[in-house]
C-alpha cells in the first residue's frame, strides 16, 4: 500500500504518517525540505514501513505539478499540509497572500487529488483532507484560510460525487484544536489551555485506511468531537446524503 502525507515533517502530520506505518507499506512523506523528514521516516521505519521522502514548495503551482508526476500510484492520499492564512480582515488581505493560502490549501490538494484519482479510478483508493471548523463557520478574520477550508470540503464532496461509484472514498477531517507550532502562532488560539490531542485524528485516519469507515466516505469528520468508537458504529449502520455534508441552513420560521 502506497501511501502519501504531505506536510508531515512534524506536528499533525508526522504523527498520522506514524500512524500510518505498518509491515507493508510504503509510506510517502512530504515536505518542503527533505532535510526536515528525517525525525518522521525514522518513525514510519521503526514501525515496520519503508519510506520515501519527497520535497516540493505546495504553494508553486508547477512546483506540485511536477511532484504529482513524480509518485506513484497511490492507495490513499492524505492532503495534510496547509497554512494558517492572515489573521486580517478581508480588506487588509493583499491579493498575493490571499493566492498564496489558496493554492497551497486548495490547488496542491486539488492536483494531487487528481493525479490519484486518474490513476485509481475503478481500482480503489483514499483521499483524504485535512479540514477544520473553518469550512463550515464565518470569521471576521483569515478569510483566506476561511474561505480555503471550505473550499476544500467542498472539493472534496465534488470527488466523492464523481469517484464514488468508481472506488474512490472521500473524507474531510478536521483534527480539532492540535497544539502546534501553526496553532502556537496564531491569534485566535492566544491563552488556550484545551487541545485536542493529537493522536485523535491520527487514529481516525489509521481506522480510515484499514477500511473501517468506508461508509461515512463523504462526510465531515471533527476530531475531539467524534470518538473512533462512535464513527464505527456509524459506519456500521450507514449514514444519510444528508448527514456532515455542506449545505445551506434554512429560514427560521416565525420570524418577521
Amino acid at each position: 500500500m502506497n501511501i502519501l502525507v504531505t506536510g508531515s515533517s512534524r506536528g499533525i502530520g508526522r504523527a498520522i504518517a506514524h500512524a500510518l506505518s505498518e509491515p507493508g507499506r510504503v509510506m510517502h512523506v512530504h515536505a518542503r525540505s527533505i532535510d526536515s523528514l528525517d525525525e518522521t521516516a525514522g518513525l514510519c521505519r521503526e514501525s515496520g514501513a519503508d519510506v520515501v521522502c519527497h520535497e516540493a514548495d505546495l504553494s508553486d503551482v508547477a512546483a506540485v505539478e511536477a511532484f504529482a508526476a513524480e509518485l506513484p500510484d497511490l492507495d490513499m492520499l492524505v492532503n495534510n499540509a496547509g497554512i494558517s492564512g492572515t489573521e486580517r480582515v478581508p480588506w487588509d488581505i493583499a491579493t498575493e497572500e490571499f493566492a498564496k493560502t489558496l493554492t497551497t490549501n486548495v490547488i496542491a490538494p486539488f492536483i494531487l487529488a487528481s493525479a490519484v484519482a486518474r490513476s485509481r479510478l475503478d481500482r480503489g483508493a483514499y483521499i483524504v483532507d485535512l479540514s477544520s471548523g473553518a469550512a463550515v463557520t464565518d470569521s471576521a478574520r483569515s478569510a483566506d484560510y476561511w474561505v480555503s477550508k471550505t473550499a476544500l470540503m467542498r472539493l472534496g464532496g465534488s470527488f466523492h460525487e464523481a469517484g464514488r461509484d468508481r472506488g474512490l472514498k472521500v473524507f474531510e477531517v478536521a483534527p480539532g484544536v492540535v497544539q502546534t507550532d501553526m496553532t502556537a502562532g496564531m491569534m485566535m488560539h492566544d491563552g488556550r489551555t484545551q487541545w485536542t490531542d493529537v493522536s485523535e485524528v491520527a487514529t481516525i485516519i489509521a481506522a480510515i485506511s484499514h477500511g473501517e469507515l468506508d461508509a461515512l466516505a463523504g462526510t465531515h469528520i471533527r476530531a475531539g468531537v467524534d470518538a473512533l468508537g462512535e464513527l464505527r458504529e456509524r459506519a456500521r449502520h450507514g449514514v444519510s446524503p444528508q448527514e456532515r455534508r455542506l449545505r445551506l441552513t434554512p429560514w427560521s420560521e416565525g420570524q418577521s
